[in-house]
């Protein structure tokens, strides 16, 4: 039996919330981190387009010899995972969305769930149908937060204008509909989880809100394969641009520094 490492790609920097889930869960084993940095956002771009470049990913992906794909992308997993599956019938392919919309059922004690994400991700309804297919009678408020990709890149965690974005997005949604659970519906957003979660406890003080990542759901799915992976905690991480900005995010993700950063074109 081959032995192989996992392969993670999203569009930027959000994945490594995902890799890092996955490292702390399965420290030894190998992993190969692709960052699409130079086709970032994929959220504003069509079906067809992401579809196309998620193809490309995981095509070097599968050239390195990964025994499997995790999606680290919710607008890839909402569009394109289908499409993946057909065009690598033999790897097996992971997406975000199903693991986390579970994962919103059950931290969910009233059936009131919001979803926030990028602009494709919401407008693809896959979290809504994904939680109603666990949960028929939930109530799934959906949101676009466009400008949080860009915040999350450029390392605005902790500043005015995040703070201030999250309070016009969040503000609607929680004072409108009391939702007690919300999805971070974008593989960036636990980035920015702190501001998030420090909002939300100032919009409605007197409600507790879960954030759900699908990180941890992920990589419990993930182990569930029972893939036989290469072991020996190597990390390797590609990006198609960018790279200095990714070095000092995926450096603070993974404590230390000196990664090793390869800038591929696909």
């Amino acid at each position: 039996m081959t032995s192989g490492p996992i392969g993670v790609f999203d569009s930027g920097i959000g994945g490594l919330t995902v890799a890092r889930a996955i490292v702390s869960a399965l420290p030894d084993v190998d992993l190969v981190y692709l960052g699409d940095t130079a086709r970032l956002p994929y959220g504003a771009k069509s079906p067809l387009t992401v579809t196309r470049y998620a193809s490309r990913c995981v095509g070097f992906l599968a050239a390195a010899g990964v025994e499997a794909v995790v999606v680290a992308c919710n607008t890839a997993s909402a569009l394109a995972l289908p499409a993946l599956r057909e065009a690598f019938p033999d790897l097996p392919i992971l997406g975000v969305v199903s693991p986390g919309a579970r994962a919103a059922v059950t931290a969910s004690r009233t059936g009131r769930i919001g979803v926030i994400g990028t602009e494709a991700t919401v407008r693809s309804h896959s979290y809504r149908e994904a939680i109603h297919a666990l949960a028929p009678t939930a109530e799934v408020v959906e949101l676009p937060c466009p400008l949080l990709v860009p915040l999350a890149e450029v390392g605005w965690i902790d500043h005015p204008v995040t703070r201030l974005t999250l309070e016009t997005y969040l503000a609607p949604l929680v004072r409108d509909h009391a939702i007690d659970a919300l999805v971070l519906g974008c593989t960036h957003y636990p980035v920015l989880e702190g501001p998030i979660a420090a909002v939300l406890a100032a919009l409605v003080p007197d409600r507790r809100i879960a954030l759900v990542d699908s990180a941890d759901a992920v990589t419990r799915e993930l182990q569930a394969l029972g893939l036989s992976l290469s072991l020996g905690g190597r990390r390797r991480f590609a990006v198609t641009d960018l790279p200095d900005r990714f070095r000092s995010m995926a450096e603070a993700f993974f404590g230390g520094g000196g990664i090793a950063l390869e800038v591929v074109d696909l």
